[in-house]
This record gives C-alpha cells, structure tokens and sequence, in this order.
C-alpha cells in the first residue's frame, strides 16, 4: 500500500502540471482574427468572461493558417520564377564575329540583366567593373560602365578584340532584340563618351 502511495502521488502531481500547462500554453488561439484583446492587454479574469463564438477552436485555427502562410503574388519568389528569353552575342574565340546564345534572364529589366551577364563574363582579374547603368531613351541605350579602382586596366587599355568581345557583344544583344526598340548603343565612363 504505501508503495502505491508513493508512485501515485507524484503521477497524479505530474498529471496536473501537464494539463494546466497545456490548457495555458497556446495564447495565439485567443487572438488571431477573433476580435478579442491579446493577452497583455486582457485584464484579469475577463477570459472568463468571453463567449464560446469569440474564441477560435482548433478547426478553425486549422483552417486560417494555411491561408495565412501562403505568399501573396508580389512577394519575390514570384518575382524571380517570371524570365523572358533573349538572344546574347557573344565574342567567338578569334574576335571575328559574334555568335548568339539564347539565355533566360529575369522578366524584371530584361535589359539590365543582359547586360549584367554580358559584363560577368569580361570581368577578369586586372580589369574589372565596379557597376553599371543602362539608360534607355528614344530608342537609344546608353552603357555607362563604372571601373573599378582596383582595376590593373582601364579602357583605353583594352585590346582590340576585348573591345569587340565586350562593347560588340553589348550592341549586337541590344540592336537585336526586337522587343526593346534599341537601334542605337553609346557607352560612356561616368557620364563621358567612350571613344572606340
């Protein structure tokens, strides 16, 4: 007898601590679209003094929290799954002519992007870019290339077939793709003209 009293007590104890902290411990069931204040604002006792409607059961939290995770259309992952196709030009080998490439690009600034992967690709280890900006107006692109300070190389300095790997392959990608009305491309160095 007094062995059951000493392992029933401490389970009935146990039991009771279980069930009070389960009956406490999901505040968010009191306010999540409910009308009812949230805890830190609820008075003492007033709980008790809600109606049975007021407070969601399981079911209906159940059934709120899968809408509630759901991304809205204009969060970036729809952003980022919406890309166009456009034909890049690339520089062959020898320099002698450009070859096209289709590639998938961000529907978002199409143009921006293309020039973005036609720069990655001329970047090297003593001549690089710290940015770029592409204005468009009036069917004329603008390219105006930011160089690096770190930059071994300038420009000026580029060979004749890095020149046409890099400023052919960005007017031929411009001038071709119907879709953006380019018919002309300049290329400046913050803000002066880059003569070729």
């Amino acid at each position: 007898m007094n062995t059951t009293k000493r392992y029933f007590l401490p389970l009935i104890f146990v039991t009771m601590v279980v069930s009070l902290g389960s009956c406490s411990s999901n505040p968010i069931a009191r306010n999540i679209d409910s009308g009812t204040p949230s805890p830190a604002t609820t008075p003492p006792n007033s709980l008790s003094s809600q109606t049975p409607s007021q407070i969601p059961s399981v079911a209906q939290l159940r059934e709120k929290s899968p809408k509630e995770n759901t991304p809205s259309p204009s969060t970036s992952e729809a952003t980022i799954s919406k890309t166009t196709n456009v034909t890049l030009y690339t520089s062959d080998t020898q320099c002698q002519k450009l070859i096209p490439e289709k590639v998938s690009v961000p529907a978002e600034e199409p143009v921006t992007n293309v020039v973005s992967k036609i720069l990655e690709k001329r970047d090297t280890s003593d001549f690089s870019l710290s940015g770029y900006r592409v204005n468009i107006k009036n069917g004329i692109a603008t390219v105006d290339l930011r160089i690096s300070p770190e930059s071994k190389r300038q420009i000026a300095s580029l060979s004749s077939c890095e020149q046409f790997a890099l400023f052919g392959s960005l007017r031929k990608t411009l001038t071709s793709n119907a879709q953006w009305n380019i018919k002309e491309v300049r290329f400046t160095e913050r803000g002066e003209d880059i003569v070729l």
